[in-house]
């Protein structure tokens, strides 16, 4: 089950940004400094009470005059019509009802998408809360008076926003079809690669509507399984702001990336990893999912019996904090290696959900201990107590210890090794917890 994504919009200095933080506060799941990862926040993973979502920023709006103000608010509320689950609209107080917000509101009331309206700068309810009656004539439900400076309303506000997720049913839990997003940037072959899978096995089902206008889902069958490709194909907009491009794409990767179950990440074999392909391989690591990287365009390329080795060698440098992704060259044009990655893609979902007997773990964590010492710290040795997989999809795991600190990212990483050494687990990131077992600091 996806997390709901949820869009913030405004005018310039209603205070997007104070909500945004707000909100984000120490939610952000960013994982610490991964080489690669998106640094510019525009998304990130927030808590309500028992809900998780994704929380996008649709991006700043440089003020030069009223009418590119207008027609950048109308841009970031079409990203956020497109790919949002709930948006958030942020209006002010202290400016009052402007042209600009009545335009957008109408946009967003003709999209048919959950709307909050959110008042913000009201620091004393007794003061503005007259004034924020005025934004009912938006006509886009009841005004929230929130301030994101204070940290007053905003309870009240994400009340009103998980009231719009989609209700959890047994119905959709049933549905354990694999999803696979193709990802990348603009122009990799993405949309060559997805007709080429459909039209050469004659296998489309059929088109189900996908949560956002430009993605596709699609219904593939092949070999008696069925595949759901979610298409983040062709950046149809004709947006000339190049910032807002990228921005654009990455938006809708991060809610492809969050409803799918293996990430193809496609790299366009001329150009290799670029900075964009980083950003977009970090927001699927982060996520925990299944990673295969598909290097396009291999027909193009001049080839000796070292080309594979070295091309492989200066992906996983540049992608180091993620070697168990797996790397395949094709070519959507030819159509050279595609049937392989039906068998990626399966050999990789099993990973996701493959189970370690909690005895067979402690096995290998004792052998891991008895090789390399754990670290200590001003005489205090770090013990390893027991540990055990509590989850699948990204396969997790829980070690228990006597004192957390000293628990350092290398031995972590160190048995991470030792684990992938006896499984394999190619192609799905792993997660450790560590939790300390205060009965036992002797």
């Amino acid at each position: 089950m996806s997390k709901p994504i949820v869009a913030i919009v405004g005018r310039p200095n209603v205070g997007k940004s104070t909500l945004f933080n707000a909100l984000a506060g120490e939610n952000i799941s960013i994982v610490k400094d991964t080489p690669g990862v998106t640094r510019d926040r525009i998304y990130a993973d927030v808590t309500w009470l028992d809900h998780a979502f994704t929380l996008i920023d649709t991006g700043g709006i440089e003020p030069d005059s009223s009418d590119i103000i207008l027609s950048q608010m109308r841009e970031q509320a079409q990203i956020a019509i497109d790919t949002a689950d709930v948006i958030i609209f942020l209006a002010d107080v202290r400016q009052g009802l402007v042209d600009a917000d009545s335009k957008v509101a109408d946009m967003l009331r003709r999209s048919r998408k959950p709307v909050v309206l959110a008042v913000n700068k009201v620091d004393s309810f007794q003061k503005f809360m007259a004034d924020t009656y005025e934004f009912y004539n938006l006509g886009i439900g009841d005004p929230v008076p929130i301030s994101a400076a204070s940290r007053l309303g905003i309870g009240d506000m994400l009340d009103e926003v998980v009231k719009h997720f989609p209700k959890q049913t047994g119905e959709i839990e049933e549905d354990d079809r694999p999803r696979i997003a193709i990802v990348g940037k603009p122009n990799v072959g993405k949309s060559s690669i997805i007709n080429k899978l459909i039209g050469e096995n004659r296998v489309i089902v059929s088109n189900i509507a996908g949560t956002t206008r430009d993605a596709i889902d699609t219904e593939v069958r092949r070999n008696g399984k069925d595949y759901i490709f979610i298409d983040t194909a062709g950046l149809r907009r004709k947006n000339k702001i190049k910032e807002e491009l990228e921005r654009y794409s990455i938006i809708r990767t991060v809610t492809a990336v969050e409803r799918a179950d293996v990430v193809i990440l496609v790299i366009d074999a001329k150009e290799g990893v670029t900075e964009q392909d980083a950003k977009i391989a970090g927001i699927a690591h982060e996520r925990g999912k299944g990673i295969i990287i598909a290097v396009n365009k291999w027909d193009a390329i001049e080839k000796n019996d070292k080309t594979v080795y070295e091309y492989t060698n200066k992906i996983r440098n540049i992608l180091a904090y993620m070697p168990y992704a797996e790397i395949t060259f094709i070519s959507a044009v030819t159509g050279q290696r595609l049937p392989k990655l039906f068998e990626l893609i399966d050999m990789v979902i099993q990973n996701q959900n493959l189970r370690v007997a909690t005895g067979v773990l402690n096995e290998i964590m004792t052998e891991a201990v008895a090789l390399q010492q754990p670290p200590s710290d001003k005489g205090k040795r770090l013990k390893l107590f027991y540990i055990t997989q509590v989850a699948v999809k990204p396969p997790t795991f829980v070690i228990f210890v006597n004192d957390k600190e000293l628990m350092h990212f290398s031995y972590t990483r160190y048995l991470e090794n030792k684990i992938r050494d006896a499984f394999g687990f190619k192609g799905t990131a792993l997660r450790f917890l560590i939790r300390e077992r205060k009965g036992d600091q002797q």
